[in-house]
């Protein structure tokens, strides 16, 4: 029948997960240091286990001498006669130690030892098992909440589930089934703490990898994970195979791949889309679902593109609260700007105020200063208000329609005006500095024969009988002529 050691040794290996080596090491440092406390020393202490672990034997190694000045380290030759025939000086014979014999001060270090050694080995080798795991998908069950914090069952060990990690549309209950990704293994007092997450992109690549065979045997590879978790994820993928569709192999057959994704994430929109080496294509792409016209690169080297889409599917580009359009610049790494086909046609009529700007802020100007927040008189709050609706730009705000303006969210019509004001003032000073380079441009009143300048009646700005919009604040123009007889 096995002994209570053997027992004891057999479930640390199966429930601890320590090595069989180790817990031999263990038990065998703590009789040493036993012996240690009892003789002084155990340089001469030998520790056997019996088959199976049935049983431990300690022994002295002590060297035959005629005369005992050490009796831990010696024996006489008397006495080793009796225990062995034939011995002689000099010969070293190992003497069993009765583990009984130990005062209670030197089994109590023993046991203390051994528990603390075992503790210590137990906690190093969980850390080392899911430090290996770092990255992969693992399954637990919801045990209990701290702060928004959960705390999960994983068998061997509790994960931690922060709420940063965990998407919005997501709710949790007692004994829940999460399955999350391991993001980061760190070193506890009682043992490693697992960090969980169900909102890196890389959790996402997994669920993939699961779902679709094309992506976990490399037959298509994943270019590209944007995510705002819990509201959109887009993917781009490819294949180095042309008779692989990625986006087909992704979606499958009748949609049941991708809508097994979609469920994982509780309802979070994915969209799959091919990747392409060249830009526009692959900035089309990533506006899906939207249907673009046309795209236009403004500058290859600063990556600014325009994207001219159907009135019908401005909203649809743009997503709410600009959500598709900035995750698609995130996606291709390119600053896209989204216009109708009316705007960019307004666009077009303003060309040389589009020109002047372009040559106060773009190539040889002082960059900063196409950006709204760097205004002068510019409320932070107003510039915040913008870059979340997507516009940074002086031209991107220019560019926006005004009800669109009117619909940001802490932007309210006052605002607006202020900012229309001060821009009309920087914009004023390039057309001055435009108008110097020019032929002279007499106004009416001046009775000049030059073309006829007018002021905007909203903001002032220069405006021109041929222009049908305010370069400056967009409003419409109507021009009225008196007949040269009523003149």
């Amino acid at each position: 029948m096995a002994s209570e050691m053997a027992d004891a040794i057999r479930q640390l290996i199966d429930e601890k997960g320590i090595s069989e080596d180790l817990i031999v090491k263990t038990v065998e440092d703590a009789l040493l240091a036993a012996y240690k406390k009892k003789y002084g020393t155990n340089e001469n202490a030998v520790v056997r286990f019996q088959d199976n672990y049935e049983g431990v034997d300690v022994y002295a190694k002590k060297t035959i001498v005629e005369e005992v000045d050490d009796p831990v380290l010696e024996i006489s030759l008397e006495e080793a006669n009796e225990m062995a025939e034939g011995a002689e000086i000099g010969d070293i014979l190992e003497i069993p130690v009765d583990p009984h014999e130990f005062d209670l001060q030197s089994v109590m270090l023993a046991k203390q030892t051994t528990r603390q050694s075992l503790r210590e080995i137990s906690r190093d080798t969980l850390y080392a098992e899911y430090k290996s795991k770092v990255g992969e998908i693992i399954i637990g069950y919801f045990q209990r909440e701290k702060n928004g914090n959960i705390f999960v069952d994983l068998g061997k060990v509790e994960g931690i589930f922060p709420k940063k990690y965990q998407s919005p549309r997501e709710t949790y209950h007692m004994g829940d089934r999460i399955k999350a990704m391991i993001v980061e293994v760190e070193k506890g007092r009682s043992g490693p703490q697992i960090i969980l997450s169900r909102t890196h992109t890389e959790f996402v690549r997994k669920i993939l990898e699961l779902e679709v065979p094309e992506i976990y045997d490399k037959t298509v590879e994943v270019f590209k994970i944007v995510r705002e978790p819990g509201y959109r994820t887009k993917i781009a993928v490819y294949s180095h195979r042309e008779d692989i569709d990625p986006v087909g192999a992704c979606v499958g057959l009748k949609g049941i791949r991708i809508q097994a994704i979609i469920r994982e994430l509780e309802g979070e929109k994915v969209d799959i889309l091919k990747y392409e080496v060249d830009s526009k294509r692959f900035i089309r792409n990533a506006l899906s679902p939207a249907e673009v016209r046309d795209i236009y690169v403004l500058d290859e080297a600063k990556h600014l593109a325009l994207a001219v889409v159907p009135e019908s599917q401005l909203s649809v580009a743009i997503g709410k609260q600009g959500l598709n359009v900035r995750l698609a610049n995130r996606l291709c790494d390119w600053n896209i700007d989204v216009k109708t086909e009316e705007q960019f046609l307004q666009m077009d009529r303003s060309g040389d105020y589009k020109k002047a700007l372009s040559e106060l802020f773009g190539e040889g100007g002082e960059e900063e200063g196409n950006r709204i927040a760097e205004l002068p008189g510019i409320d932070p709050a107003w510039a915040a208000a913008l870059e979340t609706a997507g516009i940074v730009s002086i031209e991107q705000f220019l560019d926006t329609p005004a009800e669109q303006l009117s619909a940001i969210e802490g932007l309210g019509a006052d605002a607006i005006s202020t900012i229309q004001a001060i821009i009309s003032e920087n914009v004023e000073v390039v057309e001055e500095e435009e108008a110097e380079a020019e032929a002279p441009v007499a106004t009416e009143e001046e009775g000049s024969e030059g073309e006829e300048v007018y002021e905007c009646p909203d903001c002032g700005a220069r405006v021109t009988p041929e222009m049908t919009h305010c370069p400056a604040c967009g409003v419409e123009l109507s021009f009225e002529y008196e007949d040269d007889q009523g003149a």
